[in-house]
């Protein structure tokens, strides 16, 4: 049975050994052709910051609605800080901070007014966690007595967090919280949960940007309710071992088509405004010029390039597109 201590303190310290979220072979099916996760086994520590990395439709918030026992799994076992998410729920309720992938609040609420309203529900005050949200809500206080549909999205995002946060959870779930943030907002907010995390939250963080990876302790990667890896972000890029260059021309559509038909290649992705063609072995770029010189390509701009977490994913559900 999961210990249930009086105060966060306590719970802090007899769980120290306790992961912060256990996933062991969840299955979830929408209806009959619809498995949205696929025996899904990962875990996060006390304290990390982990990154759910996949695109729409991966399966990362059916995962982590789960976790929020908002959503029940079909199969498998799974706990938040030593309780079982169908057993504890109200527990687990009392102790995590959610954040769901659309904004949540109350529209018609001020930006105190939502935050005094959410620190009422968990029996709690601004005055006795403010110290968790002080930095994030010093940013917010001169939009105070705004109403927060009239926020700006990244400014709904610090409400959305510091509502989350009021109560101190020990475990923070957060459904792709920058998607339709600008540049200048997510980099912030992924400060804010480097900040978070020193303080001991664990952190369970879903993205479809993959640049976001980097900013994460350890990652899975997720495609079609399944993971194709767990690791530290450096690890899954070091494992991409294949030749890789950047290549564009003034007909980057017929470009694709043409790099996959060349005989060396092993995939071929768009990438910004390049393509990452990635080669079986290493070939001269000269070979690759002439190929497409001699498919009437003009402005051919041929460069090495260094592999990204991208470039992992693409290879790692490429080997699992080829296993199916």
């Amino acid at each position: 049975m999961p210990l249930r201590p009086s105060n966060h303190l306590t719970l802090n310290r007899i769980t120290m050994a306790t992961p912060a979220i256990q996933v062991e072979n969840i299955s979830k099916r929408y209806g009959k052709n619809v498995l949205a996760l696929n025996q899904v086994s990962l875990e996060v520590g006390q304290g990390e910051l982990f990154g759910l990395i996949g695109p729409d439709g991966a399966g990362k918030t059916t995962l982590i609605r789960i976790l929020a026992t908002l959503l029940l799994a079909d199969k498998g076992y799974a706990a938040v800080n030593g309780w079982e998410v169908r057993r504890d729920y109200r527990q687990i309720r009392s102790h995590i901070g959610y954040m769901p992938g659309r904004f949540s609040l109350y529209q018609d609420l001020s930006v105190e007014e939502n935050l005094h309203f959410f620190a009422t529900i968990f029996g709690t005050t601004i005055k006795e966690n403010y110290e968790l949200i002080r930095d994030i809500y010093v940013q917010l206080e001169p939009f105070r007595t705004r109403k927060a549909g009239k926020l700006s999205g990244g400014m709904k995002q610090k409400l959305a967090l510091c509502c989350a946060l009021i109560h101190k959870p020990v475990v923070l779930l957060l459904d792709e919280p920058t998607t339709g943030v600008d540049p200048v907002s997510r980099k912030e907010f992924w400060e804010m949960l480097k900040r978070l995390k020193e303080k001991g939250i664990a952190i369970l963080v879903s993205t479809p940007y993959m640049d976001e990876a980097s900013l994460c302790n350890r990652v899975a990667l997720i495609q079609k309710g399944a993971i194709l890896s767990i690791d530290e972000p450096e690890k899954i890029v070091s494992g991409f071992d294949k030749p890789l260059l950047a290549v564009r021309t003034n007909d980057m559509y017929r470009l694709i088509h043409d790099l996959r038909d060349f005989e060396s290649t092993h995939s071929a992705f768009p990438f910004g405004e390049f393509v990452h063609l990635s080669l079986n072995n290493p070939i001269w770029p000269e070979a690759i010029h002439a190929y497409l010189a001699g498919k009437q390509h003009t402005g051919i701009e041929i460069k090495p390039a260094q592999a990204t977490i991208e470039d992992a994913f693409m290879e790692l559900m490429t080997q699992g597109e080829m296993v199916d």
